[in-house]
């Protein structure tokens, strides 16, 4: 997770992206792309073996951008940008939960229940 300006995010969600999506072909070629543009084999080594691992089954999508709001000093708007399957909070949160049955205004026909039941059950049981 990085806490950075929201136009920095952006930038950096375009550049690691396309890295990521090719770290899931791990081949000597892709390697030597990756390697080109981090220029630190630390972290060609830690994208190819765990980060690809984790993100294998996904076909997109792999950064997430969440705002914070607004720097105090320059009123930059502030932003945080993180993996998406490595936030182990956000995966802990049922998503049927949140989501709510929507109903419509209208009243539903209220069911009439017959008054002469229970008045023909108090003259049986005298």
């Amino acid at each position: 997770r990085i806490t950075t300006t929201l136009a920095k995010a952006k930038a950096l969600k375009m550049y690691v992206e396309p890295l990521i999506t090719r770290s899931k072909n791990d081949t000597t070629t892709s390697r030597r792309v990756v390697f080109r543009y981090l220029q630190n084999k630390y972290a060609v080594t830690e994208l190819f073996k765990e980060i690809s691992a984790k993100v294998a089954d996904r076909p997109g999508g792999y950064t997430r951008i969440i705002k914070l709001g607004i720097r105090k000093g320059d009123a930059a708007e502030m932003a945080f940008i993180e993996l998406v399957d490595f936030d182990e909070n956000m995966a802990k949160t049922p998503k049927a939960a949140a989501k709510k049955t929507r109903r419509s205004r209208k009243a539903a026909p209220k069911a009439e229940a017959p008054v002469e039941a229970p008045a023909a059950e108090e003259a049986k049981a005298e």
